[in-house]
C-alpha cells in the first residue's frame, strides 16, 4: 500500500505548489473518496481531527513551520496504482480550485470531522482520529447521491430524446400526408361557376354615377 507521502508527492506533481493546509485537506479528501469509490484506503497513516480540520501528523511533521510547499521528496508517486491516481485526479478536479481555508471550513461542516470532535470545544487541541468507517459512510453516501442524480439526469435526457423523436415523426406524417382521390374532384367542382364572357360589354352600375 502507498503512504500518505506518496499521495502528497503525486498531488504536488500535478499542481504547482500550494499551502500546507491545502495539501493536508486534499490528502484527506483523497482518502475519503478512495474509501467510497475503491472501498479501500489510499494510505495507512491516521487522520486526526485538529482544530483547523483533518491533519495527517506524519505530513505535518515534515512540513512543520512551512506555509507553502512546491514538492514532496519524502514520497514516490510511482507507488500509486493507476486507479488510485484516477481517484486523486478526480479529487483535484473537484476540490483543487479551493483554498486551504475554504477546504478547512468545508471539513468543519462534514460528519467525519465533527463526529471525531464530539465533546471537544471549538478551537481546542485534539488528537482524536477520524475513523475510516465514518469517512466511508459519509463519502459513500455522497457517491450514492451523485449516482442517483446522474441516473435521473440520464432518464430526463432519454425522455426528452423520445419526445423529440415523436415530434419529428408527427411532422413527417404531416408532410407525407396525401388527401384521398375524391378530394381533388371535389375541389375542382367547387371552383366551377357560371361561365363569364370576357368580351362582354362593361356596364357600370348606378354607384359610378355618384
Amino acid at each position: 500500500m502507498a503512504s500518505v507521502h506518496d499521495v502528497a508527492a503525486y498531488i504536488l506533481s500535478k499542481r504547482n505548489g500550494m499551502s500546507t493546509m491545502k495539501l493536508q485537506k486534499l490528502c484527506y479528501y483523497s482518502q475519503g473518496w478512495a474509501l467510497a469509490w475503491d472501498e479501500q484506503p489510499l494510505f495507512d497513516e491516521p487522520i486526526r481531527a485538529w482544530a483547523n480540520g483533518p491533519v495527517v501528523y506524519e505530513l505535518f511533521d515534515k512540513h512543520r513551520g512551512q506555509f507553502r510547499v512546491n514538492r514532496w521528496p519524502y514520497g514516490d508517486a510511482n507507488n500509486l496504482k493507476d486507479f488510485e491516481k484516477e481517484t486523486i485526479d478526480a479529487v483535484l478536479s473537484s476540490y483543487g480550485g479551493l483554498t486551504g481555508q475554504q477546504l478547512s471550513d468545508k471539513t468543519h461542516a462534514e460528519t467525519p470531522w465533527t463526529l471525531a470532535r464530539q465533546g471537544t470545544q471549538d478551537g481546542a487541541l485534539s488528537t482524536a482520529e477520524i475513523s475510516l468507517q465514518a469517512m466511508q459512510e459519509y463519502f459513500g453516501a455522497l457517491a450514492h447521491k451523485e449516482a442517483v442524480a446522474l441516473e435521473q439526469d440520464d432518464a430526463v435526457e432519454e425522455e426528452a430524446a423520445e419526445l423529440l423523436d415523436d415530434d419529428e415523426g408527427e411532422r413527417d406524417e404531416f408532410y407525407d400526408y396525401e388527401p384521398p382521390d375524391d378530394y381533388y374532384a371535389a375541389a375542382e367542382y367547387a371552383d366551377l361557376g357560371p361561365a363569364e364572357d370576357e368580351d362582354a360589354d362593361f356596364e357600370p352600375s348606378d354607384v359610378w354615377d355618384r
